[in-house]
């Protein structure tokens, strides 16, 4: 069933005015007319609305539900000219983007520095797996994603990729821990403090366990994490210690209580941009690609 709004709207002044004459009145219409078109709409849902009230009507309980949808329905219609004349009259600048699951979102904000300034931005996110978010971005549903490694070849797609920064990991945790485990050799204090690492099927986790294997490290993990910016959160707990991209490490500033603990320049964290070749005049696009 389609449901006729105009019928509706006269049910809902109606029903507001407390009876047909005050609705007719208030409308400048015929109380026959008004009267009419209530009809077919109970006609239409198979059940009354109104029922007699003295000299008005009142809502049956069938009517208090539609009442009230309708009441939802016509404040966001009479809300709909200023909210347009405002998005008119300041455009907004809308930037949709991608995060690959995995990759280190600290990283991903000091990378998203140079646009956050834009003014009237309106920033949206999205977080997921690569094929997910590459097939957005195909559809021009994202404008931008970043990636822990450059899209699969496929001329079909019309992608393009570049990277956009090559860091070193770092080591951080709360204060007792990183004391605790200054007293051994970095890195092989990892062996004996409580570890927080990206999760399997991230890049850097893959990087990170061949890492452990050449220093002859065995973790202790005590978690992992798909995003990075909450793996830091627990670790400002106290939860344990964590690898952060060194790009992203300004950011870990905002969670108080973390210290560095080691260094990792034999380690590194790459992160791509890919964009949709039919998107490149994006200015946003643009401006992260200088």
């Amino acid at each position: 069933m389609s449901l006729n709004y105009r019928h509706l709207h006269y049910f809902w002044m109606v029903a507001k005015e407390g009876g047909f004459a005050r609705a007719a009145e208030r409308m400048d219409m015929a109380i026959q007319t008004i009267s009419a078109q209530v009809r077919e709409l109970e006609k239409d849902l198979g059940h009354q609305l109104l029922k007699p009230a003295g000299r008005g009507v009142a809502l049956t309980d069938a009517g208090q539900v539609a009442f009230a949808k309708a009441e939802e329905i016509f404040q966001l219609g009479q809300s709909l000219p200023e909210l347009v004349r405002a998005v008119a009259s300041k455009p907004q600048q809308r930037f949709k983007i991608g995060l690959c699951d995995g990759i280190s979102k600290l990283a991903v904000h000091a990378l998203l520095k140079p646009v956050l300034g834009t003014p009237d931005l309106h920033l949206t996110c999205h977080e997921g797996e690569p094929e997910q978010l590459l097939a957005e971005l195909a559809l021009h549903h994202l404008d931008f994603v970043f990636a822990s490694q450059p899209p699969p070849a496929n001329p079909n797609l019309r992608m393009q990729s570049r990277v956009l920064s090559t860091s070193a990991v770092d080591w951080y945790g709360a204060s007792a821990l990183v004391k605790k485990g200054s007293a051994s050799h970095f890195p092989q204090c990892l062996a004996q403090l409580p570890v927080l690492l990206p999760t399997g099927h991230s890049r850097l986790r893959v990087d990170l366990n061949h890492w452990f294997e050449q220093h002859a490290i065995v973790p202790h993990v005590v978690g992992e994490f798909e995003d990075s910016a909450l793996m830091s959160v627990f670790a400002a707990r106290g939860l344990g210690v964590f690898p952060v991209n060194r790009l992203g490490v300004n950011d870990t500033g905002t969670l108080s209580g973390l210290r560095l603990l080691g260094q990792c320049d034999d380690l590194h964290e790459a992160i791509h941009g890919v964009w949709n070749v039919r998107g490149i005049d994006h200015p946003l696009v643009v401006e992260i690609l200088k």
